[in-house]
């Protein structure tokens, strides 16, 4: 019988030749490597589902967003200026290097950006607003930053009243003003004038909100030295004269009046009545306003003189500075009086203008705005996170209402606006916010930009310390 022998030394099968295995039929121990040679499994005989319902998921942000609150501390403790690394960029505001568009927004000093501003003008020397004051309050202050030290005499006080025509913001009249009753007024020494009203030959400005009470026929707005009962004071003041109705802008120097009689005729002036009254020096000529328009003539020489003449209060006679009597204690003013303003180098009134109804200095305007510069990530992506660190610095501020965020990675031509989560607080009186994995326009121009509404002074003001953006 003859014996057939088949020689096979390969026989391939395809996958579908090989039968499943039960995992019941795997048993524990080990496989001999010399059985198994050197091949490996294909990765088509083990279902990816077989594989991922055994997996735990894992939340990455949770680390991304502890890295980026470090990095903020970090940066915080250090002071550092805005940074960025391969993935994350810093910026807790010590310099406004890295920010750019600021629309009614400030960066302080201290390391952050509010919604509050200082829109105080450049070279104010006395500034005093009554701002809702207590009825019956004895408190004044200058404002200016100068912290001229100036007070009541004779009883002086602050009254309320309802309808003060300017207030510390837009919507939020003042309802108390400076009173006079004839027998007081508001002073300062002569030395803590002498250099507020050294005006030299510069523009300065001078002005107020009045109100005269029925009887009020002469009064003195500002003045140290002067004119008085008789012309014979060296000083600087600034009078009305009810029974000409006309402002007077009156200096004498060195024993001669160089301007005396310079006025607006027909001002018509009704009691009980709030008029913004400026005076105004710009390229030596003088003007007189009321209520945003010029009143009377243009002066560039009286007595004379030309009005571009040094205003040098060195040379004056020691007296005191007054607001609403004149230098020899005549002419007492019987009203009220607000936002008095004294600025030197500057003529803030040149044409027809609205009288301010929002008090200069510090105030918060109802919606502003900030962006970072843009930074340039290592490639294109479409997916961006944020931190922020936030302080109320006045009320409550609401996430995406009151302080909004939006992120951008094209440069800012479209920002998709965040639902910020809040977080445990950075530090006591700070809080956290943070959005993760927002949708964007992709790109490699990577900007945020912050926005604030329904600010008001004193009842809802916001502070961003820091922003970490994540891509």
């Amino acid at each position: 019988m003859a014996i057939i022998k088949i020689r096979n030394p390969a026989i391939d099968l395809d996958a579908a030749e090989i039968p499943n295995i039960s995992a019941s039929k795997i048993t524990s121990g080990t496989m001999d490597a010399a059985r198994i040679g050197s091949g490996t499994f294909a990765d088509a005989r083990i279902a990816a589902s077989n594989v991922s319902q055994h997996a735990t998921s894992f939340d990455d942000n949770k680390i991304v967003n502890d890295i980026s609150t470090l990095a903020i501390r970090q940066a915080s403790n250090e002071n550092k200026g805005a940074y960025n690394t391969n993935s994350m960029y810093v910026d807790v505001f010590q310099d406004s290097t890295g920010i750019t568009s600021l629309t009614n927004t400030s960066r302080d000093s201290n390391e952050f950006v509010a919604s509050v501003i200082n829109n105080m003008p450049t070279g104010t020397q006395l500034y005093l607003k009554s701002n809702s004051s207590a009825n019956n309050s004895t408190t004044i202050a200058d404002y200016s930053g100068n912290n001229v030290a100036i007070g009541f005499t004779g009883g002086g006080k602050h009254i309320t009243q309802n309808d003060v025509p300017i207030g510390a913001t837009s919507g939020n009249v003042s309802t108390s003003a400076f009173w006079f009753d004839g027998s007081q007024n508001i002073e300062a020494s002569h030395s803590a004038m002498e250099t507020p009203l050294n005006f030299g030959t510069g523009d300065f400005t001078m002005a107020t909100y009045w109100r005269a009470n029925n009887g009020t026929t002469s009064t003195s707005f500002m003045n140290m030295g002067g004119i008085g009962s008789i012309a014979d004071y060296n000083g600087l003041s600034w009078d009305y004269i009810g029974s000409q109705e006309k402002m007077y802008l009156y200096l004498r120097q060195g024993g001669t009046t160089l301007w005396n009689s310079m006025g607006s005729a027909g001002m018509s002036i009704q009691h009980d009545t709030w008029y913004h009254l400026a005076v105004t020096r710009e390229s030596g000529v003088i003007k007189f306003w009321k209520n945003g328009v010029q009143t009377g003539s243009s002066w560039t020489t009286n007595n004379g003189n030309s009005t571009s003449s040094n205003i040098d209060s060195s040379t004056w006679d020691s007296r005191v500075f007054k607001i609403g009597e004149k230098s020899d204690g005549t002419h007492d003013f019987q009203g009220r009086m607000d936002a008095m303003h004294i600025v030197k180098g500057t003529a803030l009134y040149t044409g027809t203008f609205t009288p301010p109804t929002v008090y200069y200095g510090t105030s918060a305007s109802a919606t502003g705005s900030f962006e970072s510069n843009a930074i340039t990530a290592p490639s294109s992506t479409n997916k961006m996170g944020a931190i922020i660190t936030y302080q109320d610095n006045a009320g409550t501020n609401a996430l995406n209402t009151d302080i909004v965020l939006k992120l951008s990675a094209d440069g800012g031509s479209n920002y998709s606006t965040a639902t910020m989560t809040a977080m445990p607080d950075f530090a006591s009186g700070i809080k956290m916010a943070k959005v993760n994995d927002l949708s964007v326009t992709a790109g490699t121009s990577l900007k945020y930009k912050l926005e604030f509404a329904n600010q008001a002074s004193g009842s809802k003001e916001a502070r961003i310390r820091g922003v970490s953006l994540q891509y």
